[in-house]
């Protein structure tokens, strides 16, 4: 049977972010993306104006309607919450749809750059924290792992063993599987993972261009997709980091403005499924 993943994130018309990445990079490695909204943008924030509109009010029947289908997932995937209540309403779609063998990923999307992003309260960190107890894999960037575990950020010279510190203490709250996201070493980007069971790891390579909006989004996707279809984490790691960099080389090389997210969508096809 075709596995399914149920994709909590918010819809963006224009920008390459959230759902918007999710569900054709998931679908291409073969795997149903069942798209849950918590909010819907003409474009992504990045942008001068934008349209929202926020979903939570109708999160609830939305999911109700799933209850009495009895639908199931071997997967539930989880990325910007903007709301305590949103993440109430999260933690229970994980309770009632979870089965034993449901992967849970939560990327916290809370901040990069060391700062928490504007609707981001101490509070709402804490609720995230809450959520993360709940997943099997989690993949915060550098910004998320210091505040979820109340560690001090600094953008650079992070030594492994404070980095085996973060990491632990992210996968005391549950997850089994963590990667710590965007490492600033030099002139290399590098994760960090952390696997119950199994050494860790420190990846790295070249830093490419500049960030972009949906690059976390394509990297968390990939992970998504590959954990359902038992994919070793470690290998889904390396090829979810590289396709980013790839994403980011092509766009260059088209020059796409940096508010258009990567041009995933030339270069899909270098996923190739497992």
């Amino acid at each position: 049977m075709q596995k399914k993943i149920a994709v909590i994130n918010d819809i963006s018309g224009f920008g390459r972010c959230s759902v918007a990445v999710a569900l054709p990079i998931i679908s291409y490695l073969g795997v149903q993306c069942c798209p849950v909204p918590t909010s819907i943008f003409s474009n992504h924030t990045g942008f001068p104006q934008y349209f929202f509109d926020d979903y939570t009010d109708r999160m609830e029947e939305y999911i109700a309607n799933w209850k009495k289908l009895d639908l199931r997932f071997e997967g539930i995937a989880t990325g910007f919450l903007g709301s305590a209540r949103q993440i109430q309403i999260v933690k229970r779609f994980i309770q009632e749809f979870s089965r034993e063998d449901t992967q849970v990923i939560v990327d916290p999307v809370m901040g990069d750059y060391g700062q928490l992003y504007s609707t981001y309260t101490e509070a709402l960190c804490e609720e995230m924290r809450e959520l993360v107890r709940l997943a099997d894999i989690t993949t915060p960037n550098l910004t998320e792992a210091c505040h979820l575990t109340q560690t001090p950020y600094k953008h650079t010279g992070w030594s492994r063993k404070e980095l085996l510190a973060m990491a632990g203490k992210v996968a005391a709250f549950g997850p089994s599987k963590v990667v710590i996201t965007g490492i600033v070493q030099g002139e290399f980007i590098a994760n960090y993972i952390y696997e119950a069971g199994k050494e860790p790891k420190l990846i790295r390579t070249h830093k490419v261009g500049t960030e972009r909006s949906g690059t976390g989004d394509v990297f968390a996707s990939i992970i998504a997709a590959d954990c359902v279809k038992g994919i070793p984490f470690e290998r889904s790691v390396r090829k979810a980091s590289g396709f980013v960099k790839k994403c980011i080389l092509k766009s260059i090389e088209l020059e796409i403005p940096k508010t258009d997210g990567v041009c995933f969508e030339e270069i899909l096809y270098q996923l190739k499924r497992d």
